[in-house]
Order: structure tokens, then sequence, then C-alpha cells
């Protein structure tokens, strides 16, 4: 379980989307609002966010608390992006405490964060995960068969873990996919950019709570949703 968050649109900094709002990422570490499963995310954090020039991310992660990385608090000012993932981590109980564990996840161009859980025995083997915790495992398999079959594959890993949930969030530097299956997400559409969030990082009125069994894309014409149903390939469009 965690809380997350992505943003695609005008270059923002690290700091004014994960550290300074009302109820930030860095709040949520300790005091989330709508968290339904856990009462902290103090298991590790981390970012990745796209720069110019650059097709492949850059990624920052600790097991430490994000309260307790005071070397990410001095530079997330000066850093800035306009597509980025983070995401506090709250560990399942049996769970592994690393920093290999910590979302997001990569592969070549993408980012991928996982809020939910899933028996492992329901996922198959991979020897690229970079972890063996579910979120890993699960990042492993959305990365084999695509990140453009999201919502494909969440039907396929919910129909053989009826329980698990599967809100995920991917970037690729210009766009965003997203999937609700279980648990809260929220969007912000403004004018220089969207969002994507676990919980509403402030009280602005345009956050609107995405509903569950959907999947989200994100690109700079706007946001599409799309029923997570059977039968449906999922594919962003």
């Amino acid at each position: 379980m965690c809380r997350h968050l992505a943003w695609l649109g005008r270059p923002r900094t690290l700091a004014s989307l994960v550290l300074e709002p009302p109820s930030s990422l860095l709040v949520q570490s300790w005091a989330p609002r709508r968290q339904r499963y856990g009462t902290v995310n103090a298991d590790g954090w981390g970012v990745g966010f796209f720069t110019p020039g650059r097709s492949q991310p850059a990624r920052w992660r600790s097991a430490r608390p994000l309260w307790g990385d005071p070397s990410f608090a001095s530079v997330a000012p000066v850093l800035a992006s306009g597509c980025v993932v983070a995401a506090v981590r709250s560990a399942t109980v049996g769970m592994p405490l690393e920093e290999s564990a910590v979302a997001p996840f990569t592969d070549g161009r993408w980012l991928l964060s996982h809020n939910g859980l899933v028996d492992r025995a329901v996922l198959p083997p991979a020897r690229d995960a970079e972890s063996t915790v579910d979120s890993a495992l699960l990042a492993a398999l959305v990365f084999a068969r695509g990140p453009e079959h999201l919502g494909a594959t969440v039907l396929e890993v919910a129909a053989a873990d009826p329980a698990a949930r599967l809100n995920l969030l991917a970037a690729d530097g210009s766009r965003l996919l997203a999937t609700t299956w279980g648990d809260t997400l929220s969007a912000l559409v403004c004018a220089d950019g969207t969002a994507l969030a676990s919980e509403p990082w402030d009280d602005d009125p345009r956050w609107t709570d995405v509903p569950d069994r959907h999947l989200v894309e994100v690109t700079p014409d706007g946001l599409t949703l799309t029923p997570l149903t059977r039968g449906d390939p999922c594919r962003s469009r």
C-alpha cells in the first residue's frame, strides 16, 4: 500500500509537487486523509522525473521515511520537470524493507508505481524484477506485457486474484496511464497541466474522484477515462 502521484504539464519543482502542498506526500507519509489500508507510509519513498534531452527518467529512492531525508528537501526546490511520478510506501506485513522495493519502478523510458496488494503466487517469476515484493513483480509483468496494455494486464491479474487492489500509475515522459481497482484516485486538471494522486494534495475544488475500475490516460490534449470491463482491450488510445 502507498500514496502516489503523477504530474504531466508545465515543468514544476519536485518540492511544489511532493513537499509543499498542505496535504503533500510528505504529510501523507504520516497523516494521510483518505487511506483505506494502513495508517502511515513510512517504509520508503521515491520520485522519478524526466528532463529535456534525456529519454530515460532520473530516479531518487530511499528506504527511509520521506520526512527523514533532508538531502532531498534541500534539492527538491531546484529540480523541475514536466512529467513526474512519486510515491511513499506502507509495506505489506512480511515484505522486505529495502530501497529496491520502493516505487517508482523503471524500465527504459517508463516509470511505474503501484498502490495496492496482490498475491505474489498469481504473478509469473520475473528475473528482471527490482525486488521480490508484490509491487515489483507486478511492475515487471506490466513492463513485459507493455504499459500500453495496462488495462488488460490489470484485468488478467484481477481475475487470478479477486482480492487484489491494483491502482497503478505509469509515465513515459509524454503521457500518464493509471488504473483504479480497489483504491482511491483523484484528478486535477488545470491550465498548466494535469495531476493524478491517491488523494488530493490540497482543497482545490477542481479535484475530482476517478471512479473505481477505470483506465485513465493523460496527454497534453487532456484526460480520458475508459471503464475496465471484461472483453475490453483497455488499451490507451
